[in-house]
């Protein structure tokens, strides 16, 4: 007759026997909620709270973890930290392994979670999450979850011109719009902003009835034109960067290749070089996935249809490739893409053109990075004359 102790100790669900502690962190502008699993403790998981941005703090909790884990064992196991991807950028990872403490960071929208209609979410169930997938990644399951290859710091600082261009891009034609609506609710409708003689224009301006401007709303498209002017000579200032940056530290590099191919220019080239071109990529369908222009197809059963690209990767590079193609078709018209394109579009009756150059941003994508890391020349493409 078997008693309590002679029985089998039942099969654990969660394999704690990798030889680390295991930690997660779910970051706030306030508190950092510390999840840990550790040797020696079963399948229990230990939370505790860090004042937010205490990195001392968080170094002395994963040493005390280290130093109860060694009581229970006697062994000393080092830490394995995981967070995931948001506001808080890198340096959390970077401050953990300037400590020689593996740290990782993880796509927040690789894990899977509850299809529930309403599942219950907290911080204390996403830190436990984040255990459980870094269990199963450093197990060697695959596809649990996507980690991310955290830039080095020139990299990061790198993407700042294109981005910040950008913003100052949208900002202008914010200001732009604004005074073309102020002028239209008055009858004016030829009037340019972004010209050079913008207020010589401004004084000679009238409205549809023949009145000159009223004070008040004059004054008001003049500080319009102030900020206007002042984001003109920001966006002058980083361009300038920009084609310094292009003549210097690029030029050593494969990318400014980019720049010999007829319809691309430097804005092209410096966000495909900073936002995508820079990594490295094993094969063509880890650019495509990148950039988020890979398909997702959808099968159960008979049902089998696609439901388009996954935009799930770097959306900077995947709006400036679906600009980028429509420019191709223009500039490279005798391609061996472009002709694709072409025959694409007649087979489906001139219809589904949209759709058809997202398709072409993807195989453009591929063949632009072909070029810069192999050297393979893109069929049929025109170079520009020196």
């Amino acid at each position: 007759m078997l008693v309590a102790a002679d029985r089998p100790a039942a099969p654990a669900a969660i394999r704690t026997d990798l030889g680390a502690i295991f930690v997660s962190l779910e970051l706030s502008k306030s508190t950092w909620l510390v999840t840990s699993l550790s040797p020696g403790s079963g399948e229990r998981m230990s939370k505790h709270a860090v004042r937010g941005g205490d990195v001392v703090g968080l170094l002395a909790r994963l040493s005390h973890l280290q130093d109860k884990a060694q009581a229970r064992t006697g062994q000393r196991f080092a830490p394995i930290v995981i967070q995931e991807a948001g506001l808080d950028g890198f340096w959390v990872h970077r401050a953990l392994e300037q400590e020689g403490i593996e740290s990782h960071v993880v796509d927040a929208a690789s894990i899977a979670t509850s299809r529930r209609r309403r599942r219950a979410k907290t911080d204390k169930i996403d830190g436990e999450a984040l255990v459980r997938a870094l269990l199963a990644d450093k197990r060697g399951e695959p596809r649990v979850c996507a980690m991310a290859r955290v830039p080095s710091v020139q990299e990061e600082d790198r993407r700042r011109i294109c981005r910040e261009r950008k913003v100052l891009i949208g900002e202008r034609t914010c200001h732009v719009n604004r005074i073309k609506g102020l002028l239209f609710a008055q009858g004016i409708t030829d009037y340019n902003p972004l010209r050079r003689d913008r207020r010589r224009r401004l004084e000679e301006l009238k409205t549809g009835d023949s009145r000159a401007l009223p004070d008040r709303l004059k004054a008001q498209i003049r500080r319009e034109l102030d900020r206007l002017e002042l984001l003109l000579a920001q966006i002058k200032d980083l361009e300038a960067e920009r084609d310094a940056l292009l003549a210097t530290e690029v030029a050593d590099s494969p990318a400014a290749t980019l720049l010999d191919l007829k319809g691309i220019g430097p804005d092209f080239a410096t966000v495909l070089y900073a936002e995508g071109l820079f990594r490295h990529f094993d094969n063509r369908r880890q650019v495509a996935a990148y950039a988020g222009l890979a398909p997702t197809p959808w099968q159960s059963g008979s049902v089998r249809h696609e439901q388009g690209v996954s935009k799930a990767g770097n959306p900077r590079l995947r709006t400036t490739m679906v600009e980028l193609a429509w420019l191709w078709l223009r500039h490279q018209p005798g391609s061996a893409l472009a002709r694709w394109f072409q025959e694409r579009v007649r087979r489906n009756g001139g219809r589904l053109r949209k759709s058809t150059v997202v398709a072409l941003a993807r195989k453009l994508l591929v063949a632009l990075w072909k070029y810069v890391t192999a050297g393979v020349v893109i069929e049929g493409a025109v170079m520009k004359t020196a």
